[in-house]
């Protein structure tokens, strides 16, 4: 059986150099970290929808406030895990280094996502599915059709890093083989059959690359030595399971956070969730003490609850170990864990669909996030059509992207992905505001 090697996974080797890091303070994977945190993309997240767009409340999570979180509970996993098979990887790997990768590609997971969240790709995907739209994807091949009409945070994610932000077209952020690796949660290409309009945009499956860095996802793939499934389709980088398991236990935990915050739910139904995920661990004493606030209770009962899936989540990673470098690993590390914890996460995200998700507040917010992004494609994709002339308003239309960074020439496909570059690094707040201003509602954009 075909297993993948350490040697190669943990490579220090960066995209688009060959410059070896002479640096002692710093490894390789922590300068990964540094360069993405100083990246302006990432300070973009800022101001990003992580489940509620447009919100004005101080105490909600953004993409950027998740990232941080999610990138403190990779590094944890990361370590505990490279603690457990250390006499597996090389010599001058300490789970330091392992924890340093595994926090540098969760500090960007989210990195691509367009402004308002699912709710913007979703407007991105139905805004090309539109029949009246057809005309701009007519000289685009299958593939690059479902590019577009399947726009994917994580492709446009990877995009950003191995081309746009820093260096352009020559190594993006320039960052480890490593990273990239562990970065990657879905290293195949869009499916053309979801292009055909067969499937619903919500529903369409993730993938990980453009077509337009299929070469970069190839070489990335060579580097780390990860199994080859089909055409530029590949098993995950063993790390990849520890990024997954940090994202999905934040996002359960915290959106009911917010939840509370916001009044969509109260901290009475919040705490027996909390109270099952926490096992046999003891109750924390915050729950019994008077005048304690809810802040306080759930913040108890949160750490305790992370303890506890760090310890399960990276048991699970050494115990299947062998498993995962051979890439035949099915589903996520939380269903290794202990049988309550998958049911306990399950929970967890079902309390949030029923009253975070479906709240009427949320539905509002998200149909004008909906239509912002709708506006802004109205207004920048004819831009794209190759030798267009262009009226008085168009010019100043591609003022505007030229000032974003967009330089668009002779190929429909490139012109319309350096759009996409544009709309999803702005903020919900940037995008609302551009929208409004588009349709002649408000003065001043930035």
């Amino acid at each position: 059986m075909t297993q993948m090697r350490w040697l190669e996974l943990l490579s220090t080797v960066r995209l688009g150099t060959k410059k070896q890091n002479s640096e002692q303070a710093r490894s390789p994977f922590h300068k990964d970290y540094d360069r993405i945190i100083f990246s302006q993309s990432f300070r973009q997240l800022n101001r990003k929808t992580q489940v509620h767009p447009l919100s004005q409340h101080d105490g909600i999570h953004t993409r950027l406030t998740h990232s941080l979180e999610v990138s403190c509970i990779g590094r944890s996993l990361g370590m505990l895990a490279a603690e457990k098979i250390q006499h597996e990887l090389p010599m001058w790997i300490s789970p330091a280094d392992v924890g340093a990768i595994i926090q540098a590609a969760c500090l960007a997971h989210d990195i691509g996502n367009p402004p308002f969240g699912h709710a913007g790709e979703y407007a991105i995907r139905e805004w090309f599915d539109d029949a009246s739209h057809t005309n701009f994807l007519q000289d685009l091949s299958p593939e690059q059709q479902a590019d577009v009409r399947q726009f994917e945070g994580n492709a446009q994610g990877l995009r950003l890093l191995s081309k746009i932000d820093y260096h352009p077209y020559d190594g993006g952020m320039r960052l480890t083989y490593a990273t990239l690796g562990a970065y990657l949660k879905y290293p195949w290409l869009s499916k053309t059959i979801a292009a055909q309009g067969d499937i619903p945009a919500s529903q369409r499956a993730k993938f990980g690359c453009y077509q337009s860095e299929k070469e970069i996802l190839k070489q990335i793939a060579q580097q780390l030595g990860l199994i080859q499934l089909g055409d530029y389709h590949y098993c995950r980088h063993p790390l990849t399971y520890l990024l997954e398991a940090a994202d999905d236990i934040c996002y359960a935990l915290i959106d009911l956070e917010d939840g509370i915050t916001l009044q969509m739910l109260s901290y009475a139904e919040v705490e027996p969730v909390f109270l099952n995920l926490i096992g046999e661990y003891p109750v924390p004493e915050e729950l019994v003490k008077p005048n304690t606030t809810w802040q306080q209770k759930i913040a108890a009962l949160r750490g305790r609850v992370m303890k506890r899936l760090v310890e399960e989540v990276s048991s699970a990673f050494a115990k299947h170990h062998f498993q995962i470098l051979s890439g035949q690993l099915k589903g996520s590390l939380l269903q290794y864990c202990s049988p309550d914890i998958e049911q306990g996460i399950e929970n967890a995200k079902e309390l949030a669909r029923t009253k975070i998700f479906q709240h009427p507040q949320k539905s509002g917010l998200e149909i004008i996030a909906h239509e912002s992004l709708q506006h802004l494609l109205d207004a920048f994709i004819p831009l794209t059509t190759p030798n267009k002339s262009l009226s008085f308003k168009e010019n100043r239309l591609m003022t505007i992207l030229q000032h974003a960074g967009a330089d668009l020439g002779g190929h429909h496909y490139d012109n319309i992905m350096q759009v996409l570059d544009v709309i999803s690094k702005f903020s919900d707040h940037q995008a609302y505001q551009l929208a409004q201003e588009l349709q002649g509602n408000k003065i001043g954009f930035l």
